[in-house]
């Protein structure tokens, strides 16, 4: 079968999880802007049809599965802002978003599966799945909500931050951002601690 399934899901609830949990990241590569991560519980009763990883979908589909998936499921979402990421280093500040998107949710989970092979410290088990968001139904929201979250915040940075093209790119390393860290240096919102960045600021 192509693309995720409830399988990992499914098998935890059979052993006695009640309410599982997917969770994913978005923003770990780019040059600016937070790293997000989002968890989700699905209701078995309304999971949105079509939900895929994150990056097989267009921005049109993701934003209409996002409103379903805030409608039909709990969602917890967390947020390490640059100053985070620069201060403890991006591994660290992606765990602790992915740690604070589980501890926003309303229904506390007894399961979480992680895409990757890294998990946060919870209050729960984890269950890592390499390549989770084409796998798992859960993981595959997690990682759809914390795209179109994180996208949202870069055109956010891009009305504040013009001459870059946050809008366009999303904080990652193209030639249209390089070309514009040339021109202009770093902006607030950029990774002082990325080498592009810490580069152009030791110029």
């Amino acid at each position: 079968m192509d693309g995720p399934d409830f399988s990992f899901e499914r098998a935890a609830l059979t052993n006695g999880y009640s309410q599982v949990c997917g969770i994913d990241e978005a923003g770990r590569g780019p040059w600016a802007g937070p790293v997000v991560a989002a968890a989700v519980i699905l209701d078995t009763a309304r999971i949105p049809q079509g939900l895929d990883d994150s990056k097989k979908l267009g921005a049109a589909r993701r934003e209409a599965l996002f409103a379903e998936i805030m409608a039909s499921a709990t969602v917890g979402i967390g947020i390490a802002e640059v100053a985070q990421i620069d201060r403890d280093n991006i591994l660290a500040a992606t765990l602790w978003a992915m740690g604070e998107a589980v501890r926003l949710l309303t229904i506390p989970p007894n399961l979480a599966l992680v895409d990757g092979n890294r998990a946060p410290k919870l209050v729960c088990p984890a269950q890592t799945i390499v390549a989770g968001d084409a796998r798992s139904l859960s993981i595959a929201a997690a990682s759809i909500v914390a795209k179109v979250t994180r996208d949202r915040i870069m055109a956010e940075l891009d009305r504040a931050y013009p001459v870059y093209g946050f809008a366009r790119h999303k904080g990652y390393g193209t030639a249209l951002h390089r070309a514009a860290l040339m021109r202009h240096g770093p902006s607030p919102v950029h990774r002082k601690s990325f080498a592009p960045v810490a580069r152009l600021l030791a110029r």
